[in-house]
């Protein structure tokens, strides 16, 4: 199957951004067209302020654009009720921030199957679920450690972890390696890679690392309010 007759998973047309503030209405972006098929990783580079965290969390419908629409596996968001949204998100979305935001009175391996609970799944397998997960990310051995006994790169691994334990169709990723040392960002790296050669999801990552975007199979430039893809490295 070529790569253009791969499913969709994002179809974002024509969205536009803008804040009300005071009379002013100030625009973050407008006009924005984005496609992510299965399978397939995106970057997302700019500057600090640029839009393209508010542009993650559009497409990952976390925020609401002013105009304009995101479809998710077919499913327009902007038709949704918040209850069908949440179900949505759910069922097709992770989500791994620069800061882990895992719970400190829970072990890394109840961290990880925590979505699975919240599922409804049987306490056995998700944590069978949760122990793979652990494996494929390298903490096998740690899955009993709380996070304030985990390193900054482990803990990110777990978060990684987390968000891919259900399954989705697609990890929204916002400067997952930003917080991190170089040596253990270039492991978290690496991990990203292998995940989804194995598991086929597919990754949008908005980061300020130029190398780590151009691992992704295209790279995009957020700046002055347009999205623009670049060619790789």
């Amino acid at each position: 199957m070529s790569d253009t007759e791969r499913p969709l998973v994002i179809d974002a047309k024509g969205l536009k951004k803008t804040y009300d503030e005071a009379e002013n209405a100030l625009c973050i972006f407008e006009n924005i067209n984005f496609q992510l098929r299965e399978g397939e990783s995106v970057s997302v580079l700019g500057s600090s302020g640029s839009g393209k965290t508010t542009l993650l969390n559009i497409l990952g419908g976390l925020d609401k654009a002013s105009s304009g629409q995101v479809n998710l596996c077919g499913t327009d968001f902007s038709k949704c009720s918040e209850k069908v949204l949440t179900k949505l998100r759910n069922q097709y979305l992770g989500f791994v921030y620069q800061f882990h935001h895992l719970l400190a009175e829970f072990t890394a391996l109840e961290n990880v199957a925590m979505p699975l609970y919240i599922a409804g799944l049987s306490r056995k397998k998700a944590d069978a679920k949760a122990s793979h997960m652990l494996e494929m990310v390298g903490l096998s051995h740690r899955v009993e450690h709380k996070p304030s006994e985990l390193s900054g790169g482990e803990r990110q691994r777990v978060a990684i972890a987390r968000a891919l334990v259900n399954e989705p169709k697609c990890v929204l990723m916002d400067e997952p390696t930003g917080n991190l040392d170089e040596t253990t960002a270039k492991k978290i790296q690496d991990i990203m890679l292998s995940l989804q050669e194995k598991l086929g999801t597919s990754f949008v990552i908005v980061t300020h690392d130029t190398q780590l975007a151009h691992k992704m199979d295209r790279v995009t430039l957020m700046e002055d309010g347009a999205l623009t893809e670049l060619e790789k490295a």
